[in-house]
């Protein structure tokens, strides 16, 4: 229940709100007019202006801090009419809190704006071993980020008093249980319904258009019927494997690297051993402890004094069960293999040799070196090729960044072709056909990356078939294109494009007929007091409904329900009609104790985002505001008059 709030949130919020904004109007707040701004404020909040250069400013930032924590995002869509506009009321929304909590006189005090710096992470990570904080560190760390001291507190102080603000309303808000279980039971009430539904597909051998119909379709809805804009590319990449291939190894160099990892390239050597275990835990009482050390004395006492009699003793003596019964071998192994002490005393140990008592985590052993196989060297030749492409990936990891400059000046100063890059740095020039402007579907590889993209389709890159600049689209990795035939959108003719006119003609017509079966049923079915056979009824809720879309949920929700059974006509577009009789209204599903703490405390948490937001839209009011830039998608007042 308590996601089920969650999800719905701004359902629940919009009758709350709505209910608290009148609460303030009505209480005294004065009707304002709008005041002509200067030529250059592009929004007004009472006294003080937001320039056309400050909302440039500021978006630019909010773009440099998206990219920064997403680098794949779409320019497009940062840049986007929606995203600048959504940048001007953020800044609106914080000149209209700053101004609130100046009228209110709040303050941040010294100690408080201290305590929320050093609570930074990046800063808290600056405080030395006596708790006090490095001031240097601190400094620097600014300046990195071209700010100075004085400049961070005026962010930080003006970040707080807006929270402060905000969270002042917000918090205020408390909803009674009484408040709380009257909103919920009725938003989550069930409801039991039939449904019968309509679908297009059901009518589409029902309808045969005609090519008069197909022609006047396909007239007024050309705009449908256009090809995608395209182009033909080529283009080339720069990346480490280019530039490792590019790369020839003198043989004499090789053979030093040789030499240099020789030891690495041998093999390793390996010891065979046995070994007789009296195990023990490690965290045993002392007196068992030293009890089982001398029991290994005394096999070792043994083993020395008859060192051919060291199988026999391990298979009637060591409790290691997997080793003991093959006489305590444990076969041949390298190094890293044992535990530490095990392995110290092996590796320290000549051909034939019983070691001391050794001490691990498993108990005491003693332990018998029966053969040693010397690490096996590796001739050069056995391993010329290995060595010549690690070589020259560390020499094309040295060398990239050196190589890289020299791709991104090539694609810049000789722009009208790619065949000076490619061969100067024995790169692959490649073609690709149809590249899309917007791919129907986001698929892996450099051509497909928004910022590629963008390059390829600039007017003046088309315009000039010059090459894109060097594009990083990896780590290590480099993109340059160029258009060589550039297909703009057009209006496709009919004959190109007549099975998908006839397609979505035919779905129209069908979800047409779908509709007018629908209605003359419902007509007959609400005259007839004995129904045909209805699906199964379902009980349904917004937490709640199986199978259910939400258009159907939402027109079974909403129905007026005074009178049982009712009937509802529901339109949803091209999945065809449906049509829902309720026969019955449920309350709420019973919820333990903690779920209901759970939704009360949810409850009131957007109980009091909805008196925060109806607070703002107050004082925007109070502060006239003013905003002279025209919400993307709205017509704007001069339009609508002359509309």
């Amino acid at each position: 229940m308590f996601e089920s709030i969650r999800k719905y949130s701004k359902l629940i919020m919009i009758p709350l709100y709505c209910l608290i904004i009148l609460g303030f109007v009505f209480s005294g707040v004065q009707g304002y007019r709008g005041i002509k701004a200067s030529a250059d404020a592009v929004a007004k909040v009472g006294g003080q202006s937001i320039s056309q250069a400050e909302w440039d400013a500021a978006h630019q930032d909010e773009v440099k801090r998206i990219r920064a924590a997403t680098p794949n995002a779409d320019p497009k869509l940062l840049d986007s009419p929606e995203a600048r506009y959504a940048t001007l009321e953020r800044m609106v929304r914080e000149k209209v809190w700053q101004q609130a909590g100046q009228d209110a006189v709040r303050v941040v005090t010294d100690a408080r704006l201290a305590r929320e710096i050093e609570a930074i992470p990046a800063i808290a990570a600056m405080r030395r071993a006596d708790g006090s904080l490095d001031v240097e560190a601190y400094k620097t760390l600014l300046k990195s980020n071209g700010l100075e001291p004085a400049q961070f507190d005026a962010r930080v102080r003006n970040e707080l008093v807006l929270r402060q603000n905000e969270q002042a309303v917000g918090r205020s808000a408390f909803a009674t249980k009484a408040v709380t279980d009257a909103t919920l039971n009725a938003f989550f009430q069930r409801r039991e319904v039939q449904l019968v539904y309509y679908k297009p597909a059901d009518y589409l051998a029902k309808v045969k258009p005609t090519d008069t119909e197909v022609q006047a379709y396909f007239e007024a809805n050309k705009g449908q019927f256009q090809s995608a804009e395209s182009a033909d590319i080529e283009y080339v990449v720069l990346n480490l494997e280019a530039v490792k291939n590019s790369l020839t190894v003198n043989e004499a160099d090789l053979k030093t690297y040789y030499d240099q990892n020789a030891q690495r390239l041998a093999g390793k050597e390996e010891r065979k051993a046995s070994h007789i275990l009296i195990a023990v835990a490690k965290d045993a009482a002392t007196d068992v402890r030293e009890k089982a050390k001398a029991a290994a004395q005394a096999l070792l006492a043994k083993s020395r004094a008859k060192p051919d009699s060291f199988a026999e003793l391990a298979r009637k003596n060591s409790q290691d069960s997997a080793s003991a019964s093959q006489g305590g071998d444990l076969g041949y192994f390298t190094k890293g293999s044992m535990v530490k002490q095990f392995e110290d005393a092996v590796f320290a140990m000549k051909k034939g040799d019983i070691s001391e008592v050794v001490e691990s985590d498993f108990g005491y052993h003693i332990i018998k070196l029966t053969d040693i196989k010397a690490a096996k060297q590796t001739s050069f030749e056995s391993v010329r090729d290995k060595l010549e492409s690690e070589y020259k990936t560390q020499q094309a990891q040295r060398k990239f960044a050196e190589v890289a400059e020299v791709f991104s000046n090539a694609v810049y100063e000789q722009g009208d072709s790619l065949k000076p890059v490619a061969e100067k740095l024995k790169l692959e020039i490649k073609q690709a056909s149809g590249v899309l402007r917007k791919p129907p579907t986001k698929s892996p590889g450099a051509l497909s990356q928004p910022r590629v993209l963008e390059a390829i389709f600039n007017a003046e890159t088309i315009a000039k078939k010059q090459n894109t600049e060097a594009i990083e689209v990896a780590p290590n990795t480099l993109v340059s294109a160029r258009v060589t035939r550039h297909m703009p959108v057009r209006e496709l003719a009919l004959d190109e494009v007549r099975a998908q006119v006839m397609d979505k003609l035919s779905r129209e017509q069908a979800t047409a007929l779908a509709k007018k079966a629908a209605e003359a049923d419902l007509a007959s079915w609400k005259a007839q007091s004995a129904l045909p056979k209805l699906p199964e009824p379902v009980l349904i809720s917004r937490d709640a409904a199986p199978q259910v879309s939400s258009v159907v949920l939402n027109a079974v929700l909403r129905a007026d329900t005074s009178t049982l059974p009712v009937w509802v006509g529901i339109d949803m577009t091209s999945q065809g009609y449906a049509l829902a009789r309720i026969t019955q209204v449920m309350p709420r599903k019973e919820v333990d104790a903690q779920a209901s703490l759970q939704d009360r405390a949810q409850f009131t948490q957007l109980l009091g985002r909805a008196e925060a937001e109806a607070y703002y839209q107050m004082l925007k009011l109070r502060y006239k505001v003013q905003i002279n830039v025209t919400k993307p998608g709205t017509q704007s007042a001069a339009e609508a008059e002359a509309g």
